[in-house]
């Protein structure tokens, strides 16, 4: 039977279902209707049934979703029962930062290496993990089994490294480099811009303001 293609909308909105059961399933609670969960997570009843029915459903009329079913099955959906190896390139602030971050190891996202061309970074370690120089990112790849790479460099040199790490096995790529990449379609790529979530701040804060105004 062919499978289903589901629409990245509602995929974007797997990992906050699944954050909020977590949080649910942390407080005891055993059952939730779909009305109560639109409640908590400002999204509408009829969404969150339309999300949950491309995979399913999971629900039953007149008793809700089992929270800790639920929980686990979107866990499963989102691949978070198998274990990701993913690497740092740039041991700057935000891969220094991303690294310290021991979220990524409860959701099954281990960090193995950190790699950076500036010698003066090189040595140094983050969480216990010394950065490597960029000669040896190759290899380490294909040793340690990497699947995942975050880009936390300057655009002008992170088309050339996600070539290089995409010819080594690289599946996927966190690129938090302010620069598309043109990669081969099955790599997946997921674009992270900061400055974007600023800018949305903006101009909320802007509108309001005017609104406010008038």
């Amino acid at each position: 039977m062919e499978e289903k293609e589901i629409s990245q909308a509602v995929v974007s909105r797997l990992p906050r279902y699944f954050r909020y059961l977590g949080e649910l399933r942390d407080q005891g609670v055993e059952r939730i209707s779909s009305q109560e969960l639109s409640r908590l997570m400002k999204v509408t009843a009829s969404q969150i049934r339309q999300d949950f029915n491309n995979f399913g459903g999971f629900g039953q009329q007149g008793y809700g979703y089992n929270v800790e079913f639920l929980y686990q099955e979107i866990a499963r959906i989102l691949g978070l029962n198998d274990t990701h190896h993913f690497i740092i390139i740039g041991a700057g602030n935000l891969g220094r930062a991303l690294g310290g971050y021991l979220n990524f190891e409860k959701r099954g996202f281990l960090f193995k290496g950190i790699f950076d061309q500036n010698p003066d970074l090189v040595g140094t370690r983050v969480r216990g993990i010394p950065v490597m120089p960029m000669e040896r990112m190759e290899s380490f790849i294909r040793e340690n089994e990497i699947d995942i790479a975050v880009l936390t460099i300057p655009k002008a040199g992170a088309v050339a490294v996600a070539e290089r790490l995409v010819k080594n096995g690289i599946k996927a790529i966190w690129n938090f480099a302010h620069v598309d990449l043109n990669l081969p379609a099955n790599i997946q790529v997921e674009n992270v811009h900061l400055s974007d979530s600023l800018m949305k701040l903006s101009y909320n804060i802007n509108r309001n303001k005017e609104e406010k105004d008038c």
